[in-house]
């Protein structure tokens, strides 16, 4: 993460911890050879990475995840449907929003903790159950002003 981040998502990692948020995987995608399509299917809950040419949100220069600034929870159980191919990335079996573990939905408590910690949920035109972020093209880290949690 990028050091304007970095206290948010200690506090908001720390929360899920001890809400017992079930996380079936953290890993740097450096441990998927950078790939984020592998570290989508293995269900790699992940952040910072520079996404080269042709991977999903690129450019660098605009991407939250290249400039550390989104997190993708559960890729598995919170797809996204990826505007290229029309499909759910990296499977549909979790697409309906329905309750259930590793699961985000808008405002639940996860989507509560990052929401009032002035992250953004889904911020592009398609679904995206995963992503939070700071604003896009990537934005430094601002704090939410009570006036604007919802």
């Amino acid at each position: 993460m990028r050091s304007d981040t970095a206290a948010s998502t200690a506090r908001i990692f720390t929360r899920l911890f001890q809400m017992r948020f079930a996380i079936r995987r953290m890993e740097g995608v450096e441990a998927y050879g950078g790939d984020v399509y592998k570290s989508l299917t293995a269900d790699n809950t992940s952040a910072y990475n520079c996404r080269r040419a042709g991977q999903i949100n690129a450019p660098f220069a605009q991407s939250p995840h290249a400039n550390g600034r989104a997190i993708d929870i559960n890729p598995v159980e919170n797809p996204w449907k990826d505007p290229r191919c029309r499909c759910w990335s990296p499977t549909g079996t979790h697409a309906a929003r329905t309750p259930g573990p590793g699961k985000i939905l808008k405002n639940d408590p996860v989507w509560r903790l990052f929401d009032n910690e002035g992250w953004i949920w889904q911020n592009i035109d398609v679904p995206d159950y995963m992503h939070f972020d700071t604003g896009y093209p990537s934005k430094p880290y601002q704090p939410a002003q009570p006036s604007q949690r919802q």
